[in-house]
């Protein structure tokens, strides 16, 4: 059986005060563990505090994005050696926001997967598609599209190690969320690719969240689904009992 991870996406908000006073708040009273996976993902900032106040507990902290390359002239970017140094477990890659707002594109999603695998830290990759090409039949090729490419080169023991979310654009931040039943199709179809890309012991290995409005009145019917392995959830992550309901949903 998969066990659940719960990522809270902060995006660029908190001040450092709020992201410690969150963190004291939630590091003691996250489930275990070994029942289920509990993250934040926090602005590079507040990173080093961050991972300092977590050790020794079940809480696990995630930068939003890296650089491919392990140093260089590249200003205002952060490296994977620098994210392990830290002591940094998990990376978002390739959120929609990072693709529309950043150029960030499969093929660099790519490359960052394998930088992340290169030096210990376990990717989170973002698919999804807008309502757009959603109203026009478009979403299973588009999201399989992205997953192939995101996993090209990697082996099959790093494809187990993955985690895929799946956020329709269309959900981010809107108030809507895709059905359960929507999501999970996805899902399924996310891991019917990776089996065909891949293997079927890794498609029934890797993790599929479902990120799109997630919060705690829709995410016990969201992880009831065969296919849903997780969330990877925004507004929602930001205040410390909202997060720790949506931990506590990832152990039943």
């Amino acid at each position: 059986m998969r066990k659940k991870v719960i990522a809270g996406n902060w995006k660029m908000n908190k001040v450092l005060a709020d992201a410690e006073s969150f963190v004291e708040a939630t590091k003691n009273n996250v489930p275990s563990a070994d029942k289920v996976e509990s993250v934040v993902c926090a602005p590079f900032p507040y990173l080093h505090a961050l991972v300092k106040k977590t050790a020794g507990t079940d809480l696990a902290v995630a930068a939003q994005n890296m650089h491919y390359e392990e140093s260089g002239a590249f200003t205002g970017e952060v490296s994977p050696v620098m994210l392990k140094d830290l002591g940094v477990s998990y990376v978002v890659l390739g959120h929609s926001e990072r693709r529309e707002y950043f150029a960030e594109t499969d093929e660099t999603v790519n490359q960052k997967a394998h930088a992340a695998f290169n030096h210990g830290i376990t990717p989170i990759v973002c698919v999804g598609e807008t309502l757009e090409q959603r109203e026009s039949n478009q979403t299973m090729d588009l999201i399989a599209d992205q997953v192939k490419k995101a996993l090209t080169g990697l082996s099959e023991d790093q494809v187990k190690q993955t985690i895929i979310a799946y956020e329709p654009i269309w959900a981010i931040g809107t108030g809507k969320t895709a059905t359960s039943e929507q999501a999970n199709e996805v899902c399924t179809h996310i891991r019917k690719v990776v089996a065909e890309a891949v293997s079927s012991d890794a498609a029934e290995a890797v993790r599929i969240q479902y990120g799109g409005s997630v919060k705690p009145a829709n995410v016990d019917e969201l992880l009831a689904q065969s296919d849903i392995d997780g969330a990877l959830v925004g507004g929602a992550s930001l205040e410390a009992d909202s997060f720790l309901k949506l931990v506590e949903a990832g152990t039943k």
